[in-house]
């Protein structure tokens, strides 16, 4: 095996380690939210994604989410909440609130309507 040969194994080793991490060990810490006249409320910026991605609220008190969609692709044109049977088109440029309120601890996912935009909710007491 020569140099470079050795060279180009150990940087595709380190890129394989690096996804691996990125995408299955990384966790982000939620952000927490505001309550503003006892509602706990978010602003999501959707552009290649959810920022935040996660999102910690209390159980028991009203949630809403404001998705302000900023770009055109078509994977991020709807956000639907499986386990809680909500959706929501999502037009460029507007803010769309989802409004709703967690009755237990946990983690409630939602996601583009392809399933590459991805984000959840963290539930707790």
């Amino acid at each position: 095996m020569t140099i470079t040969q050795l060279i180009v194994n150990l940087a595709g080793l380190a890129a394989i380690a690096w996804i691996v991490w990125y995408f299955w060990l990384y966790r982000k810490e939620g952000v927490q939210v505001t309550e503003v006249a006892g509602v706990q409320e978010v602003n999501i910026k959707v552009k290649g994604g959810y920022d935040p991605d996660t999102i910690v609220v209390k159980k028991g008190k009203p949630v809403r989410l404001n998705f302000n969609r900023q770009e055109s692709a078509m994977c991020s044109e709807m956000v639907v909440f499986d386990k809680i049977n909500k959706s929501a088109t999502l037009p460029e440029g507007e803010v769309v609130s989802i409004e709703f309120t967690p009755e237990e601890k946990g983690e409630i996912p939602f996601q583009c309507q392809m399933a590459m935009l991805r984000g959840k909710v963290v539930v707790t007491d």
